[in-house]
C-alpha cells in the first residue's frame, strides 16, 4: 500500500442507508438484518474502524434512528444523523455534520467491502482527488433507440461502487451545487467539474438488493497445525494453558515455556498465512523473557483478526508422561478459552503418553499438538 508522506489526519466515513429498501422484501429496513450475530450495519461500521477512518457519521431514515442510535451506542466516534428525501440530500447532511480532510461515502447495504478497498480509495483520494470503487462490467450492455438495440463496448464499461472517497472540500462543495437526479457521488463530483478517478474493486463488494441477495455466501475455511516440545527441569513453573500445574518440574524456555499454548499459536498463525511464534516472538529479544504465553496468544488472536479470520474450533493434546492432567483439563480448557474468547465447545484439550519410550517417556520433556479451524470473518465478530 502507497503512503503519502503529506497525508491527511482525519479521515472519516459517511454511510448512508436512510432508505426504506423496499425491493428486499424484508418488513423492516435491511441495514438491521442480521448476519450472523451483527446486523448489515454493524458489519459495515466493523470493516471501516479497521482502516484509517476515525470517525464515522451514519445517516439515517427518522423511523430507524433509535435503532441505529442504540448500534452507535457500542462504537466510539460514531455520529448518527436523519437524512432527507433523496440520497442526494442524505449525503449532503452527512458531509455537513463531521467536516474533514478525506470522506468516503459508502452505502450501509455493502457489508462486504474490505479493508483493501477502503484503503486504496483513501490513497487515491489523497493523491488524486477521489477514488470510486468499480469493477469492469460482465455482461454485454444494450443501449435502446427507437426499439433498436445497440451493443456499447464492455471493455470501456465498469460498475461502479462504494466506497466513493473524495477530497472533503470538493465533495462538499460538489453536493452544495448539485441540482437534478444523481445515481452516485461520482456523478456529483463530476457535474462540478471534477474528475473522479475509478480504483479496482471487488465483486464480492455487492449491494444487498432483493432477497435474494440475504442468503449467506459459503464462509471460507482454512486448517492449521502446530507442535512444541519443551524439556523438564528443577526451578521452573509448569504452566500449561495458562494454567500453573503442582508439579517438581518445570518446562525449559525463554518464555513461561507453555508447550501447550505455544502449539496453538502456530496452528493458529499457520492457518492465517502469518508467521510462527519463532519470527514473531524471537528468543533473541529480552522483552519476550518470562513473558506469558497467555499474553503472546492474546496478541496472536489479534493478527488473525486482523486478517479477517475468526476461530471456528482448537482441537490440541498433550504428550506427558507426567503429571497426569485429566483433573486439570477442564482449567486449562477455560483459560484458554477466555483468552481467545471463544466458548469452552471450541476448544478440545486431552492429554496422552508415549508409553514410557523416548525422552517424554522418561518424563523430561512434554510437547503438544494442536490443529485449529479458521473461517472468513463474515460474522464481524471479534
Amino acid at each position: 500500500m502507497k503512503y503519502n508522506a503529506n497525508e491527511p489526519a482525519n479521515i472519516a466515513a459517511v454511510i448512508v442507508c436512510a432508505g426504506k429498501g423496499e425491493r428486499s422484501g424484508l418488513p423492516y429496513n435491511k441495514i438491521l438484518h442480521l448476519i450472523g450475530r451483527k446486523t448489515v450495519l454493524e458489519k459495515s461500521v466493523d470493516v471501516f474502524l479497521r482502516t484509517r477512518v476515525n470517525h464515522i457519521t451514519v445517516v439515517t431514515s427518522p423511523d430507524d434512528i433509535s435503532a441505529v442510535r442504540d448500534i452507535a451506542s457500542a462504537y466510539d466516534d460514531i455520529t448518527v444523523v436523519v437524512g432527507g428525501d433523496t440520497r442526494a440530500q442524505s449525503v449532503y447532511l452527512g458531509l455537513q455534520a463531521y467536516p474533514c480532510d478525506i470522506v468516503l461515502i459508502h452505502d450501509g447495504a455493502r457489508p462486504y467491502v474490505s479493508e483493501d478497498i477502503i484503503e486504496r480509495a483513501i490513497d487515491s483520494a489523497i493523491e488524486y482527488g477521489s477514488g470510486i470503487a468499480a469493477v469492469p462490467c460482465v455482461d454485454t450492455v444494450k443501449r435502446v433507440q427507437y426499439g433498436k438495440a445497440h451493443s456499447l463496448p464492455r471493455a470501456e464499461l465498469f460498475n461502479a461502487q462504494t466506497p466513493q472517497a473524495f477530497r472533503y472540500s470538493e465533495i462538499s462543495d460538489a453536493y452544495s451545487r448539485a441540482d437534478g437526479v444523481f445515481t452516485d457521488d461520482a456523478e456529483v463530483y463530476e457535474s462540478a467539474g471534477y474528475t473522479p478517478r475509478l480504483i479496482k474493486g471487488s465483486y464480492d463488494n455487492k449491494k444487498l438488493t432483493t432477497p435474494a441477495d440475504f442468503i449467506s455466501p459459503a464462509k471460507s475455511s482454512r486448517i492449521g497445525i502446530g507442535f512444541d516440545l519443551h524439556r523438564l527441569v528443577e526451578g521452573r513453573k509448569l504452566i500449561l494453558g495458562g494454567v500453573t500445574i503442582d508439579y517438581r518440574l518445570g518446562l525449559l524456555g525463554h518464555s513461561d515455556a507453555d508447550v501447550l499454548t505455544h502449539a496453538i499459536m502456530d496452528a493458529l498463525l499457520s492457518a492465517a498465512d502469518l508467521p510462527d511464534i519463532g519470527v514473531l516472538f524471537p528468543d533473541t529479544d529480552d522483552k519476550y523473557l518470562g513473558i506469558s504465553s497467555i499474553t503472546l496468544l492474546k496478541q496472536v488472536l489479534g493478527e488473525v483478526e486482523r486478517k479477517g479470520y475468526i476461530i471456528g474450533n482448537i482441537s490440541a493434546v498433550v504428550i506427558a508422561q507426567s503429571p497426569k492432567l485429566a483433573p486439570v483439563i477442564p482449567d486449562i480448557r477455560r483459560s484458554l478459552a477466555d483468552a481467545l474468547n471463544i466458548e469452552i465447545n471450541q476448544i478440545n484439550v486431552s492429554a496422552t503418553t508415549t508409553e514410557k519410550l523416548g525422552l517424554i517417556g522418561e518424563s523430561n520433556a512434554i510437547a503438544a499438538n494442536a490443529s485449529c479451524i479458521l473461517t472468513e470473518n463474515t460474522d464481524g465478530k471479534h
